[in-house]
């Protein structure tokens, strides 16, 4: 088998115009026919319609996982006032006198 040659001064792989060197060489004529357009980052607008986007998306979004968060909310809110009236109770007079208060 035989060592890879070694290649210098060029770049490696298929060169686009086999004319001219490598992009960058001095020593080449100028392309022409080349255009490159591209949008100044002054004028990207990437918060255009953010706020208007939000309202309509958004209320898409969580109105679509309204069903996943509403049981645990309720389940949640439900053990919270429960033991908020157990522990008034508890805590009361009328708890002591019936013998319920806590040791």
């Amino acid at each position: 088998m035989r060592p890879t040659q070694v290649r210098l001064g060029e770049m490696p792989g298929r060169k686009p115009y086999p004319q001219n060197e490598w992009w960058g060489s001095h020593g080449v004529t100028h392309q022409k026919g080349i255009i490159q357009y591209s949008l100044s980052p002054v004028r990207q607008r990437a918060c255009k319609n953010m706020i208007q986007n939000y309202i309509f998306n958004g209320y898409r979004r969580l109105s679509a996982q309204f069903a996943y968060w509403i049981v645990p909310v309720a389940i949640g809110f439900g053990t919270y006032t429960w033991a908020k009236r157990y522990d008034t109770y508890i805590n009361s007079k009328e708890a002591h006198v019936a013998g319920h208060a806590h040791s």
